[in-house]
Formats: structure tokens, sequence, C-alpha cells
């Protein structure tokens, strides 16, 4: 009996685990399927990439690469002791207004007028510290303001600041020995330092040679001796070979001078560039465009003038924005944006051109096409092609207005007329 029961029940073990190891083969085999399968979509779709397109917002542009001349509206001004070097009272860049003072030559005998008026301001210091009858209220104020701006001029690294801050710390510094002075008796130590230093001064100011604006505009120190010749009243002597002739570097900086100035127009400017793409010999006087800079900023410009030379055209763009930034530029590269257009953006490759339906305004007409990919069915829709380039194209649903009108279809092709929509799935290439 006992026997009997043991030889049972290695038969249900052998039965149980033959069960067993079938279940475990058959779930093997299931994941290896499942590897092969995955194996095999990765290397289809590398070898074969998706052939689908899901329609999305867009914009299309028509646009092309050019070199141009920067020509301006601008005036120098310069002195008569230009040899004497010059200090900038006016920062590159920055607007002035007419008559204002631009920068100073520096006078005679100024370095050696400074180094004395500073080491007078170091024997007022130390005089004053030891005259505490004389801290008025004014003084103590200057005193602070000169520790505030000593306090900034150590926490920036920004050059035009600190030149800023220094100037303004003489300022105080003279303000606060004027009342020093004002306050100390007739004859005193301070009082005669004072007004050693109001001499100094005195022969420093009267000296120098200060330059003023004879315009309003914004000041620029690049000065490259063609402030005469590229101006807006020279547009009718420009060609080709007049602007190639300058032999000028593209995208170089204008060298700062050391003996003038300039004031520029900072309301507009101009740019002249050859071109011979069809768009540039469709282009007419007052059509607008964008230009976009080296730094890709895209400002708003028309076209000003134009001239005609063998299979070429001279173009001259009025610049309205971002002059500051062509001021120290006389030759720049950048892209003109003859147009641009937002909507729905899809590659060419998804377009079906055919004839339009027997019996409409369209049968002997191209018209476009493009095929849906929903829920595994597909469905060829018509769309409108409103603006295209050499490798997309922005498209719209046809208006029942415009099927009537221009397609001629009647009201059951209306009815049958299917419309795509954004995130719509379409298929690239769909006649292959």
């Amino acid at each position: 009996m006992k026997k009997s029961n043991l030889e049972e029940n290695k038969l249900v073990e052998n039965v149980g685990r033959k069960k067993n190891m079938k279940k475990i083969f058959i779930v093997s085999l299931i994941m290896l399927i499942i590897v092969i399968y995955c194996i095999y979509s990765v290397v289809t779709l590398i070898k074969k990439p998706t052939n689908t397109f899901v329609i999305e917002n867009g914009t299309l542009y028509n646009e092309e690469n050019t070199v141009g001349y920067v020509i301006r509206q601008e005036s120098v001004i310069q002195g008569n002791n230009y040899k004497n070097g010059m200090v900038q009272i006016k920062a590159e860049g920055e607007r002035v207004a007419k008559g204002e003072a631009v920068y100073r030559y520096y006078s005679n005998n100024e370095e050696n007028l400074i180094k004395k008026i500073q080491e007078l301001d170091i024997k007022i210091q130390d005089a004053l510290e030891s005259r505490t009858d004389l801290f008025s209220n004014d003084i103590k104020l200057l005193e602070n303001q000169i520790e505030e701006k000593l306090y900034e001029i150590g926490q920036t690294k920004n050059i035009k600041k600190i030149a800023e801050y220094k100037k303004d710390i003489n300022s105080k510094i003279t303000k606060k020995a004027k009342i020093a002075g004002e306050l100390s008796p007739s004859g005193s130590y301070v009082r005669k330092l004072i007004e050693e230093r109001s001499s100094y001064e005195n022969s420093l100011n009267s000296g120098a040679e200060y330059i003023n604006a004879g315009e309003s505009g914004i000041v620029s120190y690049r000065v490259d001796g063609l402030e005469n010749v590229l101006t807006p009243d020279s547009f009718s002597t420009l060609n080709k070979k007049m602007l190639e002739d300058l032999k000028l570097k593209t995208g170089e900086i204008i060298a700062t001078s050391e003996e003038s100035a300039k004031i520029v127009n900072n309301f507009e400017c101009y740019v002249a560039t050859s071109m011979t793409s069809q768009e540039a010999k469709n282009a007419k006087i007052g059509d607008s465009v964008k230009l976009r800079l080296s730094n890709s900023m895209e400002v708003s410009a028309k076209v000003e003038y134009v001239i005609d030379e063998n299979n070429e055209r001279l173009i001259i763009f009025k610049v309205l924005e971002g002059v500051e930034l062509l001021a120290s530029y006389r030759k720049i590269s950048f892209d003109v944006i003859w147009w641009s257009y937002t909507g729905l953006k899809v590659p060419n490759d998804c377009l079906i051109v055919e004839k339009g339906p027997v019996g409409t305004p369209t049968e002997n007409k191209d018209v476009n096409y493009i095929v849906r990919k929903r829920a595994g069915y597909t469905d060829k829709i018509i769309v409108k092609v409103l603006k295209q380039n050499s490798s997309y194209s922005i498209i719209r649903n046809y208006e029942t207005s415009e099927l009537k009108s221009e397609l001629g279809y009647d009201n059951t092709q209306i009815r049958q007329t299917k419309s795509m929509m954004l995130y719509d799935e379409i298929l690239l290439n769909p006649n292959k």
C-alpha cells in the first residue's frame, strides 16, 4: 500500500514538473517573440523613418543672406587741438542734444596740473580731518556720498559706471573744498590750499578745448573717413564696383578715433546691397521687409532706392530700428526676409498636386491635396496653399464660398468634402 502511494506521488510530481516546464517554455517563447519584435521595430525605424507628419502651427520665411554697406546721416566734429588727445564726456552710443559738450581735448600741461590738484586734494583732506569745527552738515553729507561712491566702485566692473562714479566723486570733492574754503578764516592754511587748488583748476579748464554737438543724435567715436562718402545724399552715385573698391571687411568694427567724434542720426540709417534673386528683381520702392542682423535681431525696413546693374540689382533698405546696433559697423552680413507667414505648416512632400474634378473650373488646373491618416483609415483632403518655399508650405482648408467660386463644387461635393485639423497625422510622400 505504502509503495503504491509513493509511486502515485512521484507520478503527480512528474506531471506537475512537466506542466511547469511547459509553462516556463511558453512564457520564454512569448518573451523571445516580444524581444525579436522590438528589435525588428527599432531596426525598421532606423532604416525607414516614420512616413507620417503631424500638422502643427509654424512660420514660413522667404529669406536670403547677403552683404551690405551701412549708410548714415552723420556729421564729424573736430576741434583745433586734436593733436593733444581727448577726454570723452559722452560715452559711445550715448544720446546728446544740440550744443551739448561731447568731448574735450587735453590742455597744455594738463598732466602736471592734474597731478598738482590730486596732491592738493590729499593735503586738503588731511587738513579738514584736523579741523572738526569746519564740519558743517553739508560737508558731512558730501563725505557720506563720497564714501558711498567709493563703495560702489569696488562693487562693479562696468567701466562706464566706474568713470561716472569717479567723475561724481571729483565733483563732490570740489564742492567740499569750496564749502570748507568759505568756512575757513582768511589767511588760514586750509583756505590757502583751496585757493591754490582753484587756481590750478581754472588753468585746467581755461586751457581745455570743449567740442559741442552741432545737432542732436547719438555719439560715436568710430570715425572711418567715409562719413561724407556714404551718405543718404549719395544714392544716385552708388554702384557695386564703387562699394567693393572701398575694400572694407565684413563685420569689422570701426576703430575708435583719438582726434574726433561724430553725431549720428539715431532714427534711421540705410543698408546698400547687390542681389540677383527673383525677389530682389521684383522688389519695388516702398516694399516692407525684415532684416535679420548678425545677433539674430530682426528689424523693420523698407526698400528706399533701387539701381539696376546688368543682371544684378543694387537695393538700398531704409532701417527704422536698431540704428544704434549698426553704428559700429560699415559693412555687415545680414538676412533679407522678403516675407513671413504663420499658419498650419507642412512639408511639401505631404502635398499631392492633381488636376481638379472633371466638369469643374479646375479640371485643367493644379489642385493640392493631403492624405490624412486617422484610426487606420486614410482620407484625401483638398487644401489651399497660402505660402510656399522650397521645403514647406502654409496651408488651410477651403471655405465653402471658395469651394463654389474657385473650384466649382456643387452642394453635394461640398457636403462630401472633409477638413483637416491641427495635430492631424498626414502621410509623407503619399504617392509612393
